[in-house]
């Protein structure tokens, strides 16, 4: 069906599909590389995430409060590269790569959604190694189930209704072309380029967002670090304190990332006119990020290793019970 064709409601748009570029002006050797490395970065960052939650719910020694938000914040990532990479997938073997008007506003609350949620939920997390570092005997008096499950589902409600707000506004816009967005999906800065109107208050509104969503919960978690690093710097022995350093160093890392990242895409839209260099960010705290997480939050954590072994163990000797079995039997 042609645009042209497709009557959307009055005062809302004539386009009915966008096409998405991705990274198609890139040189094809180029492109060759970045599909399987892509393809490759999809499936890990599934299978990783999928294994942190797995091992810990099946361990009992790995219900606690730290590995609680470990299990939402590895299905958000999983979700969160599922909303994008393989529409980028797609972009390197489709001649035309396109993505209906309505698929593109689902995208952009999704991605949205799960991004803020994000924030909001990497800020719980380092409250929550503040308390169990600086607090550690009224740890799980404060920490308990109740506090746990209203801080995650605050994170997910807040995502969502920012989003919302942030999405419907953006597409109540009229879009009558042209429909290229120079992106490998719906994000909101490249969209807001297609208006055919003024979006001076929409990119005011986007940065405001970004300044009340980013930098918040981000001053969140460098008061909970800073509280961690100088609870580290009492530790009397030099191995205790270069262990705890190693894994907080890790964690922050992860977290500036996807913070300054996101920070400087959406704190700044009216300023974003190197396409080629917003793609490239936006790999970074969609892509790379939930990449990262699973290596060091907790694939990289002993305790997930045990319950991992012991998990695997387990299910070996199973086998061998229904094996042996078999053989007494046939016997």
């Amino acid at each position: 069906m042609r645009a042209t064709n497709y009557k959307f409601p009055e005062n809302q748009s004539n386009i009915h599909e966008f096409i998405l570029l991705g990274f198609t002006n890139f040189n094809k050797n180029i492109q060759l590389f970045l599909f399987p490395l892509f393809l490759f970065i999809y499936i890990f960052t599934i299978l990783g995430n999928l294994t942190i939650i797995t091992v810990s719910t099946l361990d009992s020694l790995l219900h606690t409060p730290m590995y609680y938000f470990l299990r939402n914040l590895s299905f958000l990532e999983m979700c969160y590269i599922t909303v994008t990479l393989p529409k980028l997938l797609n972009t390197f073997v489709a001649k035309r790569q396109t993505i209906y008007f309505y698929a593109c506003c689902t995208q952009m609350y999704c991605f949205f959604t799960l991004g803020v949620t994000e924030c909001f939920l990497l800020a719980v997390m380092a409250y929550d190694r503040f308390v169990a570092i600086c607090n550690p005997l009224r740890y799980f008096t404060v920490m308990n189930k109740k506090t746990c499950f209203k801080m995650a589902t605050v994170s997910w409600i807040s995502g969502n209704l920012i989003s919302l707000g942030q999405t419907a506004s953006i597409f109540s816009l009229p879009y009558c072309g042209p429909n290229l967005i120079n992106h490998f999906f719906c994000d909101i800065p490249p969209v807001l380029k297609l208006a055919c109107t003024d979006v001076s208050a929409n990119e005011i509104a986007v940065s405001v967002t970004g300044f009340l969503v980013l930098p918040l919960p981000f001053s969140l978690v460098l008061y909970s670090y800073g509280r961690i690093i100088a609870a580290i710097m009492r530790i009397s022995t030099n191995k205790g304190r270069k262990k705890v350093f190693s894994t907080c160093a890790s964690h922050f890392v992860s977290v500036t990332l996807f913070f300054g990242t996101g920070a400087f895409t959406y704190v700044r839209v009216k300023t974003s006119d190197t396409p080629d260099n917003d793609k490239l960010l936006s790999l970074l705290y969609s892509v790379v990020t939930p990449l990262l997480n699973p290596l060091i939050y907790s694939l990289r954590n002993q305790e997930v290793k045990g319950g991992l072994k012991k998990l695997i163990h387990k299910k070996v000797g199973i086998k061998e019970t229904k094996a042996n079995v078999n053989s007494s039997n046939n016997e």
